[in-house]
């Protein structure tokens, strides 16, 4: 599978970087390309030019069910699910009327809730006493990617981030721990987020509790506690590289692949509207 991977994705990525990422060898890659075409292997690349053939008669509109439809209408006998594995391998989806907007705060739940210890004081002394987390969303080519980031409020610079396919605690527990390891703050940050159940998960409030931070919520519904953080999202995200970077991203594994060579997302300028992504690909 790992094999296949690289080859369906050969003309977007160099095959060096992916059998480094995926923990195989290029030999072994090119070995395995090397070798004689099953006939199952042969038969699959038929019916995959069939389900492209008939996805691009309808303009993209049919998914599985109805391309099996279709294709057994024609007289092509092929299982449903194996048209529904080989459309997912190769990318091929039914085009879907997204969301104008995503929600990214859950606050229905029933963790505890930490006391707004900023009040819309957002003035810091000296870097990593506060910190501002908040999650936003990009829209990519096959569905939405979440990035959660942190900020220092006295150098408004983003010192912790991550990015990944859904909301879960892990996402900001992520970018959480790159923070900590890459500023090492002391006892007694203040930490601010809004009320969301990532934040107020049990995993996320262990974490924060283990590296000495206070704990800071902003009010039910008011995005005004957490200003300079949405600002920076508001201001910097229309027309960011960080934008035009993860717009293209077209499945999950690959969001692996993109952070695990990105050296930094860094703040670089002295305005909150300026960002910058630095990759560096060994």
């Amino acid at each position: 599978m790992r094999f296949r991977f690289i080859e369906d994705r050969r003309a977007d990525y160099p095959v060096t970087i992916m059998c480094d990422v995926l923990g195989v060898s290029p030999a072994g890659y090119y070995a395995w390309r090397a070798r004689p075409e099953s006939a199952r292997a042969a038969a699959n690349r038929e019916l995959v030019d069939d389900i492209k053939r008939v996805h691009r008669d309808t303009n993209g509109r049919y998914g599985s069910p109805r391309v099996h439809a279709e294709l057994r209408a024609q007289g092509r006998g092929a299982g449903r699910g194996r048209i529904e594995r080989l459309m997912r391998r190769h990318g091929i989806r039914a085009i879907m009327a997204r969301p104008r907007w995503v929600r990214t705060t859950d606050s229905r739940h029933d963790f505890a809730i930490a006391p707004n210890l900023l009040e819309r004081n957002f003035i810091a002394a000296a870097p990593n006493q506060i910190w501002l987390a908040d999650i936003t969303y990009v829209e990519t080519d096959q569905g939405w990617l979440y990035l959660a980031m942190l900020m220092d409020l006295y150098s408004r610079k983003i010192v912790g981030w991550a990015m990944a396919d859904h909301l879960r605690a892990e996402l900001p527990l992520a970018a959480l721990a790159m923070a900590i390891a890459t500023q090492r703050p002391g006892a007694g940050l203040i930490h601010h987020s809004d009320r969301g159940v990532q934040y107020a998960s049990a995993e996320y409030r262990k974490m924060m509790q283990s590296a000495g931070f206070r704990a800071s919520m902003s009010r039910r519904a008011d995005c005004y506690d957490n200003a300079p953080m949405e600002s920076f999202f508001t201001r910097s995200k229309p027309n960011s590289s960080i934008t035009s970077i993860m717009r293209h991203v077209r499945k999950p594994h690959v969001i692996s692949l993109l952070t695990s060579r990105a050296s930094t997302i860094e703040r670089v300028a002295t305005r909150p509207s300026d960002i910058s992504v630095r990759s560096r690909w060994s």
